[in-house]
């Protein structure tokens, strides 16, 4: 067992800044870094899904934790994401961050083959037995094999490396099923979730914490609700997860995963670039109007001035003209026999 200190907090999952030729804006990625740290994140996670770790070249994975290790300077802890190709390279990539000072890796389930629990079992074996620094689980079974409780379990019972697990699915009974099983047996595991639409019940449930990509554009207000939720203000925090719901489903939902965020940043006076997932004409006329909407949800919140021209004040409701309605719709319907 890792006497280390347990996973906790918002570690956020972030954009990599491109310069105009698609490589890596190195000095926007250390502005960037200092700009969360400052807004009280509590960690990063680099070469995650929001990160677009696939779209990037090993040597380039490797490159974006050493500016990351080097600017962050030991602030906060670093989760580096390796997962590469096969257990080889992926060991290859866990060794390399273990040399930069990271705190642990997060490695995802094994994607594209489908593979069964057995499976899943010896991959993150082989990955444990042969890892100098401590192993965060990834599961996302929407895009890589799923991590089912009994295979959590074991693996946290038989590889001490095995520090916790990063559950993207969303899945609250299943998240609570894992707690109640490994919490007794280790104390010193993770639980972290990567679903920002359920920050707030994961919390209460026992979770840790989150690697949450809306904390990469709003970090102040998902470390607000990390604050509230744990200090039992659950009024405050409910009205808050509610109100980050509408941006985080805006920005995952209306544009291709991860360009909403790449166009909040911008918003954010973060200069994220154009990523590298070639764009349709429509896509951009598209991602033009998202910015938009983004930008007066961030006005809401007193994060940024309104776009020109404002936003759409939705109209005022008055109570009693929806009971006038009412009454009348169930004059009409007893006049007519139907109640």
């Amino acid at each position: 067992m890792t006497d280390k200190k347990r996973l906790t907090g918002i570690f956020t999952p972030n954009v990599v800044p491109l310069d105009d030729r698609g490589g890596i804006n190195e000095a926007e990625l250390r502005r960037y870094v200092d700009w969360l740290i400052e807004r009280g994140v509590h960690g990063l996670y680099p070469n995650g899904s929001t990160g677009e770790f696939t779209r990037f070249t090993a040597e380039e994975r490797r490159r974006i934790i050493e500016i990351m290790t080097d600017q962050t300077a030991g602030r906060v802890p670093i989760l580096a994401g390796a997962a590469e190709a096969n257990t080889r390279e992926t060991i290859r990539a866990c060794e390399r961050y273990h040399e930069l000072g990271a705190r642990a890796v997060a490695i995802v389930s094994p994607f594209y083959y489908r593979l069964t629990p057995a499976g899943v079992y010896a991959y993150f074996k082989e990955i444990a037995d042969h890892s100098p620094i401590d192993v965060t689980l990834y599961n996302i079974p929407m895009f890589a094999s799923p991590i089912d409780v009994p295979t959590v379990t074991r693996l946290a019972e038989e590889c001490p490396k095995v520090v916790g697990i990063k559950d993207s699915s969303g899945d609250l009974p299943q998240m609570m099923r894992m707690i109640a099983a490994i919490r007794p047996r280790r104390p010193d595991f993770s639980f972290l979730t990567g679903w920002d639409a359920a920050l707030m019940p994961m919390l209460l449930i026992g979770c840790d914490g989150g690697t949450n990509a809306t904390s990469g554009v709003v970090p102040e207000i998902t470390r607000k609700l990390y604050d509230l939720t744990l200090a039992g203000r659950l009024d405050q925090a409910r009205d808050l997860q509610y109100r980050l719901l509408t941006l985080f489903d805006a920005m995952l939902y209306s544009a291709e995963f991860p360009e909403g965020f790449r166009a909040a940043l911008k918003l954010r006076g973060i200069q994220a670039g154009v990523g590298r997932q070639p764009k349709s004409e429509v896509q951009k006329l598209e991602l033009d109007k998202l910015s938009r909407a983004l930008q007066c949800m961030l006005a809401a919140e007193g994060i940024t001035g309104e776009p020109v021209g404002g936003c759409a004040v939705p109209p005022s409701i008055d109570p009693e003209q929806v009971a006038r309605i009412v009454r009348d719709v169930v004059g009409e319907l007893r006049k007519r026999g139907s109640i």
